[in-house]
């Protein structure tokens, strides 16, 4: 029934019956909105006036929900000592649950977001960290085979380089998600891989530390990733990627390692594209050879192309800022990162601060600066138009994903636009006139 109660409240349902006497057999057979009064005007009696009952299942209390928690926590094997040592004290955190709820209405763009990613600080930062721990980074790339500027890149842009790594309980901020999260099964999940980290003896549950959403540590792994790939690399006797850059460094290679990192492979790099270009194909899911996007006009640079022996390697067109903007040809080593964090402006930066810190130069095209992005509510607004226009973008949720994209080419195509998919504020005018 708890988890019955928690499913009704995560999805934010209500049920409304006919007949008082009704409502508690509903709320217990999980019936739908449209309970049948069919058997009670079957009935001959006296006509009553009907009552109309709104039920909102309760949610329980965070001591119901610990209690029935403890129990499926022991179910999968954890320690009752464990389980009492890590929840002692523990409460609700009511800035987990404000951080969870915020829907941030303005994200900057792309090129904003990689003015702060790959700074003259942090880059000097990185440099300074790849003298520091130069064999640490030797033995590493040594055994797992990944780029040490993609590690340090990663090691930047997760923690500062270690210096920012959370101060939040990582129990208390996912039995606070998992009570009253918006996704509250995956924070059950994660809860029970870090209470299993913390019967493996890696880490006490005062130093369990991290974000508001349990990502941990100088890698900010989670708590499923920490026990899949986690590595003590030092050789101490425990995993460590709180306090320890070895382990942390190892753990992120570790992990890029399980995702097909191909070495002596770069991420990808910038190339510049012909006027009459079919911006269509700037699409993550086609991949053609190198030498196929050479045949359709596309130039590598000369100083950062991709090795000759990789001509017949499958590579994708990214356009992050539509075509106004830079372009780059990215390899199967970019969708590691994507792995790592499935933000493609994320994985730009972490390529592209690997770069500049082995001093290749930063990107040649400029970006559309002048473009405003959009609002989250205009990009509802985007969405909903062009669904009411035919173009079929799917949910309007403000997330510009790949139907969206496929939406706004079809609506360009229509315009006799050059068809990148991106959305633009123009674009959103030009709905509006419809």
């Amino acid at each position: 029934m708890l988890n019955k109660l928690m499913r009704y409240r995560a999805s934010g349902r209500r049920l409304t019956v006919a007949g008082a006497s009704l409502m508690l057999l509903a709320a217990c057979a999980n019936s739908s909105t449209e309970a049948s009064n069919t058997a009670a005007s079957s009935i001959a009696t006296p006509a009553i006036p009907e009552i109309v009952a709104s039920y909102t299942p309760e949610q329980p209390s965070f001591a119901e929900w610990r209690r029935a928690f403890r129990d499926e926590a022991l179910a999968a094997g954890i320690r009752p000592s464990v389980f009492d040592d890590a929840f002692k004290g523990i409460e609700p955190d009511p800035s987990i649950v404000q951080a969870d709820q915020s829907q941030p209405e303005f994200t900057r763009p792309v090129w904003q977001y990689l003015d702060g990613a790959v700074s003259p600080q942090r880059l000097a930062q990185g440099r300074r960290a790849l003298s520091q721990y130069a064999d640490i980074l030797d033995a590493i790339e040594q055994r797992y085979g990944v780029n040490r500027h993609i590690l340090v890149a990663i090691w930047g842009l997760e923690s500062n380089f270690g210096n920012n790594i959370g101060d939040k309980s990582v129990i208390r901020s996912l039995a606070t998600l998992a009570h009253e999260g918006r996704r509250p099964s995956f924070a059950h999940t994660q809860l029970i891989e870090a209470l299993k980290i913390l019967q493996q003896g890696d880490v006490s549950p005062q130093r369990l530390l991290g974000s508001w959403a349990g990502a941990m540590g100088q890698t900010q792994f989670i708590p499923s990733t920490f026990n899949s790939y986690a590595v003590d690399f030092d050789g101490d006797g425990r995993r460590d990627i709180w306090e320890s850059p070895a382990d942390a460094l190892g753990s992120a290679a570790n992990y890029l390692s399980a995702s097909n990192w191909q070495q002596g492979t770069r991420w990808g790099t910038e190339v510049s594209l012909p006027r009459d270009f079919d911006f269509a194909l700037a699409d993550m899911a086609i991949r053609k050879p190198v030498a196929e996007w050479a045949t359709l006009g596309v130039r590598l640079n000369a100083e950062s192309g991709l090795p000759s022996r990789l001509a017949e390697q499958p590579v994708s067109l990214l356009l992050p800022a539509g075509y106004r903007g830079p372009a780059f040809l990215v390899t199967g080593n970019f969708r590691s990162i994507l792995r790592y964090n499935n933000s493609t402006s994320y994985a730009l930066a972490i390529g592209l601060m690997s770069d500049r810190l082995q001093d290749k130069s930063d990107i040649q095209a400029s970006w559309p600066r002048d473009d405003r992005p959009l609002s989250r509510t205009e990009r509802i607004e985007l969405q909903e138009r062009l669904d009411a226009s035919g173009f079929d973008p799917g949910a309007a949720d403000g997330i510009i994903g790949a139907n969206t994209r496929k939406a706004i080419r079809r609506f360009q195509d229509t315009l006799g636009v050059p068809a990148d998919g991106y959305p633009t504020y123009a674009l959103l005018e030009q709905l509006r006139e419809r």
